[in-house]
C-alpha cells in the first residue's frame, strides 16, 4: 500500500528533456568557442541564423524563430543594431511594426560564421549513420510537434 508521499522514481539520465537540454548546452559551448574570436555572442547567434535565413521579420517572426522571449528579443535585436548588423524599418503597411534588415555587415558575418555551424554539427554527429541521424531528426521533430500541440491545448 502507498501514501501516495513516495518520491517518484525519475533518475536524470531517463530524462529526454534533461538529455536534450545537456546536449544543447554542449553545442551551444562548442559553438561559443567557434564564434568568440569574432566578437559574436551565442545568444546574437541564434538571431542572426534567423535573420540570415528570412530578412526583414518583426521583432515578434524572429522571436518566435528563435525561441526567445520578448525582452530577450528586444535585448538581442537592440545590441545587434547598436554593432551595426541590423536596421530597423517601419512596415509600410502597418506603422506599429517594425521590421528589421541585414546590414551590409551582418551579412557578411554570414560568409565568415555559417560554417562553424555546419563544423559543430559535423563533430556532433560523428560516428552516426546517415539512417540514424535521418531517424534522430524525426523523433526530435516529433517531440518538438508533441510539445507544441500540448502547449497549445494549455492555451
Amino acid at each position: 500500500m502507498t501514501t501516495g508521499h513516495e518520491r517518484p522514481s525519475y533518475p536524470m539520465q531517463h530524462s529526454i528533456g534533461a538529455q536534450v537540454r545537456r546536449t544543447q548546452r554542449l553545442f551551444a559551448l562548442d559553438l561559443q568557442a567557434a564564434l568568440a574570436p569574432h566578437d559574436v555572442p551565442v545568444g546574437m547567434w541564434y538571431f542572426l541564423r534567423v535573420l540570415w535565413e528570412q530578412d526583414g521579420l518583426t521583432q515578434r517572426e524572429v522571436s518566435e524563430r528563435v525561441g526567445a522571449t520578448a525582452p530577450t528579443a528586444v535585448e538581442q535585436l537592440r545590441n545587434m543594431e547598436t554593432r551595426g548588423l541590423i536596421a530597423r524599418k517601419a512596415s509600410l503597411k502597418d506603422r506599429r511594426k517594425i521590421h528589421f534588415f541585414l546590414t551590409e555587415a551582418g551579412r557578411e558575418l554570414e560568409h565568415r560564421l555559417l560554417f562553424y555551424a555546419a563544423e559543430v554539427n559535423a563533430a556532433a554527429l560523428e560516428g552516426l549513420s546517415a539512417g540514424e541521424i535521418g531517424f534522430l531528426r524525426l523523433a526530435l521533430q516529433r517531440i518538438q510537434d508533441n510539445l507544441v500541440r500540448r502547449e497549445k491545448a494549455r492555451s
